[in-house]
């Protein structure tokens, strides 16, 4: 992510913007209404309230709102706090500016410059190409996004079409979650959910692995299916879960509303994440690399605890790894002593094991467990953590240390090195001198 890091990597900081501005704060909650829904171009900014280049466009773009003011709709999304919504258009870096024109599910990159004048001039242009496009007959706004099921509009390709005749194999035999809309072709309220929904299930379908699929049964055709899980009116959507019955989804029709329950019921029913021993710098950087946090745990050598006392410490762990399996963070432990140089990157080296820490790979910082190594004192420093609490330093170095590799913990309790056996036979005590020793 582009930026200097201006503040610390847990604690919570306020937007760049308020009310007083004429950029318009969007969330989650109001982006479909403000944005989407809308016949006005919208120039976005997804943001990071610590990321330094976002800090210096700010005024620029508080500048050409207010210019643009009536024209163009100018507004900013606190990508960090709102990571859903960030991950949904596809936000790698900050800031990220995206232009919502005449087809407002397809926005577009914001590739000009970072001054007020670079911002109001590309928002002329695009605005007079919508104009254009207008004028010609060749859209229509946000109507333009919605084609209808009928017409074959629209990329669909990721709702999976079910029917009378395949809805048992594929949904009630499969051990994935399911979400399946049963809508009417001619029913004007599915109509406007299916950009929603194709668009809900190409992000599922990439953020869960296909692990959460989203599917649609024309109930006007498929009318066994309809009547077995009595469908009166539509859309109607039902979560399907192996061994369970079905559900009715009652949550908003928005992609974002969507989305978040998809990757709630992911959660709920994925496994702990995996707990790792550090035996080679591959795994470390693989998981630091693919999650947001990395717990890392250095435990006491074996010989200071033996089996039993070391697997007490990764039980607890595993609790806690199952506990906020939600937050799809990395989970790994090393022995005191094997991997010194990471240790002492992170502040802890030579003594108080065991010990924990989390890192931000990304920001490279970390915050240190303070409390105990127990559930609670664990849950605790967790728990701060996931609310945006806490202290954190940066990585000793600014990026990890060298990792050894080393042979994984065969489970067992540990042995102390064997000492060569010192023939004394040859040794004459009594000739000694007394007074040398």
């Amino acid at each position: 992510v582009a930026g200097t890091v201006s503040c610390t990597l847990f604690l919570a900081v306020n937007g760049l913007y308020s009310a007083s501005d004429d950029v318009i704060e969007l969330t989650p909650t109001n982006f479909n209404k403000e944005v989407i829904q809308s016949e006005s171009l919208w120039l976005v900014e997804f943001y990071a309230p610590w990321c330094g280049h976002c800090q210096r466009l700010t005024p620029e773009w508080k500048k050409a709102a207010t210019a643009l003011k009536g024209v163009v709709k100018v507004g900013a999304v606190d990508a960090d706090k709102h990571q859903s919504l960030g991950g949904q258009y596809g936000v790698r870096g900050f800031p990220t500016i995206k232009i919502f024109g005449a087809n407002k599910n397809k926005a577009e990159d914001y590739q000009g410059g970072r001054t007020s004048d670079a911002i109001v001039d590309a928002a002329l242009s695009a605005l007079r190409t919508l104009v254009k496009e207008r004028l010609s007959g060749r859209s229509g706004g946000y109507s333009s996004g919605k084609q209808s099921r009928e017409s074959g509009g629209g990329d669909k390709k990721d709702v999976i079409e079910l029917t009378d005749d395949s809805f048992d194999k594929n949904v009630i035999n499969s051990d994935d979650v399911w979400m399946v809309e049963f809508y009417a072709p001619w029913c004007g309220h599915c109509k406007n959910l299916e950009p929603e929904w194709a668009a809900a299930a190409t992000e599922v379908k990439e953020q869960t692995k296909g692990k959460v699929k989203l599917a649609a049964v024309d109930a006007t055709v498929n009318q066994m299916l309809a009547s077995r899980y009595g469908i009166r009116g539509f859309p109607t959507i039902k979560i399907f879960q192996k061994g369970e019955d079905p559900v009715d989804y009652d949550g908003g029709r928005t992609r974002s509303d969507i989305i978040a329950r998809a990757l709630d019921l992911f959660s709920d029913n994925a496994p702990p994440p995996e707990l790792l021993e550090i035996i080679s710098e591959d795994v470390l950087k693989t998981t630091c690399d693919a999650h947001q946090l990395c717990i890392i745990s250095v435990l006491p050598h074996i010989l200071d605890t033996g089996a039993s006392g070391r697997n007490s410490y990764l039980d607890v762990m595993l609790k806690m790894a199952e506990k906020y399996k939600k937050k799809m963070w990395g989970w790994l432990w090393t022995e005191a002593g094997a991997q010194s140089d990471l240790e002492s990157s992170l502040g802890i080296g030579g003594f108080g094991y065991p010990a924990m820490a989390a890192v931000n790979a990304r920001k490279m910082k970390f915050a240190l467990l303070k409390g105990s190594f127990s559930e609670q004192g664990i849950n605790e420093f967790l728990r701060e953590l996931s609310v945006g609490r806490g202290s954190t330093a940066p990585v000793g170095g600014g990026a990890f240390p060298k990792i050894h590799s080393v042979e994984p913990w065969d489970g067992k309790d540990g042995e102390l090195p064997v000492e060569d056996d010192i023939d004394l036979s040859d040794v004459d005590l009594d000739d000694w001198d007394k007074d040398e020793l």
